[in-house]
């Protein structure tokens, strides 16, 4: 069942849970989490950064957007890291749910202005609108913006997301408290500012979304779901089984058919997914949205 994340985050905010969201842009990435959740009862989100949905091309998402609107899970179809107008309405066009629009990098001021813009087109659509405040640190070699994972990470301020929410109308805001995109290094020790995500609590009643999932402390993303954190990205984490996994195979058994290479790549990744959603406590609650109607744009 495909909805909006408006749609999912309101029960999931309700019941105290956290939804994981797992960047896809292959059938072998969408599988893995899709059938992770099917398996285990577990409301899920697929993310699609704008490198990876140009990777993918829009026909890929024609099935994408087949195979959830078809499945008794409940699923949403997020468009991650979005930075113009141009890739939200592309992705409008290819059937997603929600949109991210970020603009972390921008003055607040105009940080409001894209956000509110894209909110003014979104909700006409019945599309939901993630917004960023605050700059997410980034490590290594990741696709998504971010300063440095040391000095570059600027917190978000409580009053400025109160602010930022009123004004662009928003449906779920991500926060910056200390996370970075892609892999810590051997030797780095994260640590998420738990004080400033419950004063953001405070003030901000949407649900919270924490990019930079991968990689960190299990207990501290515990913490932060407990505070009010309702969506969390991941993408490192079970990317890196997978291929870790398909190099193994590649190495000490050779072969070139998908069908003999994939199969035990992708239970690996599998393994990451269900950890997470024990972690996020989303396993069995599918049954929670049994009386959510289904997102439809054909009747928009």
């Amino acid at each position: 069942m495909l909805i909006n994340m408006t749609q999912l985050l309101e029960i999931a905010q309700k019941e105290k849970f956290a939804v994981g969201a797992f960047n896809v842009s292959d059938n072998a990435l969408f599988q893995t989490v899709v059938e992770t959740a099917e398996e285990n009862m577990a409301p899920a989100i697929i993310e699609v950064h704008p490198t990876e949905l140009a990777y993918a091309k829009d026909n890929f998402f024609k099935y994408v957007v087949a195979r959830l609107s078809n499945s008794p899970i409940p699923f949403v179809l997020h468009l991650d890291h979005g930075d113009t107008i141009q890739n939200v309405l592309r992705a409008i066009r290819c059937g997603f749910t929600s949109v991210m629009i970020d603009g972390s990098l921008l003055s607040f001021a105009d940080n409001v202005a894209l956000t509110k813009e894209v909110v003014h087109i979104c909700h006409q659509l019945d599309i939901s609108v993630e917004g960023e405040l605050g700059t997410i640190g980034a490590m290594g070699d990741t696709f998504e913006k971010g300063g440095d994972a040391v000095t570059g990470v600027a917190y978000t301020d409580p009053q400025d997301a109160k602010l930022f929410v009123e004004q662009t109308g928003v449906d779920t805001l991500a926060v910056a408290i200390g996370t970075a995109h892609g892999i810590y290094p051997d030797g780095f020790e994260p640590k998420l500012n738990l004080a400033i995500l419950k004063q953001i609590k405070e003030t901000v009643a949407i649900p919270l979304v924490l990019h930079g999932g991968s990689n960190n402390p299990d207990s501290e993303i515990s913490s932060a779901v407990s505070l009010g954190v309702q969506k969390v990205n991941i993408s490192s984490d079970f990317k890196r089984e997978i291929y870790k996994k398909l190099t193994e195979i590649l190495t000490t058994k050779g072969g070139w058919d998908p069908n003999n290479l994939f199969p035990e790549a992708i239970l690996a990744g599998k393994k990451v997914v269900k950890q997470k959603m024990e972690l996020f406590e989303s396993i069995d609650k599918a049954h929670l949205y049994e009386t959510v109607k289904p997102w439809r744009k054909d009747s928009l």
